[in-house]
């Protein structure tokens, strides 16, 4: 990753206030493995006012770094605001989904995981269970919301 690390560095040399500029360094750090220096591009990229399509991947990036670092609860907050902010992202779902399980919270994940099947895949065999589905996702939460609950206490 080193010339993508110095190509992009030396964009941003150029163009020091571009969040996608920023962003592209950051990813290119993350891809090297350089989690916790590509947080710190990530977090500048988004307080420049990364905007659109690119926002959201650099969300998606970011909440999956944090769950690289062990920094499960800002991870799960991150794609939580994310998939608010982009409902039709299918992929923050997933990277959601990884999150939770990541901070033992496979409840939740599972449940994340039963409702975008119920969301996204159409077929006659899924779409004749999707009450089904959908009534163990919200078992499944219950079930987290219980346990996070009794920590909590």
């Amino acid at each position: 990753m080193a010339p993508t690390i110095a190509y992009f560095t030396e964009l941003l040399a150029r163009y020091p206030d571009s969040p996608e500029a920023i962003y592209e360094v950051g990813g290119a750090y993350d891809t090297a493995g350089d989690e916790e220096r590509a947080r710190g591009f990530y977090e500048r990229a988004l307080a420049a006012g990364l905007q659109g399509d690119t926002r959201r991947r650099c969300l998606l990036q970011y909440g999956s770094t944090l769950r690289n670092l062990e920094l499960f609860d800002e991870s799960i907050a991150v794609l939580r605001e994310a998939c608010s902010d982009y409902p039709d992202s299918d992929s923050l779902r997933v990277f959601l989904a990884l999150s939770l399980h990541a901070a033992s919270r496979s409840d939740a994940a599972v449940a994340e995981l039963l409702t975008l099947a119920a969301d996204r895949i159409h077929s006659p065999d899924i779409d004749r269970y999707e009450p089904a589905l959908r009534g163990n996702a919200d078992y499944l939460r219950g079930l987290d919301a219980a346990a996070q609950e009794r920590q909590r206490q």
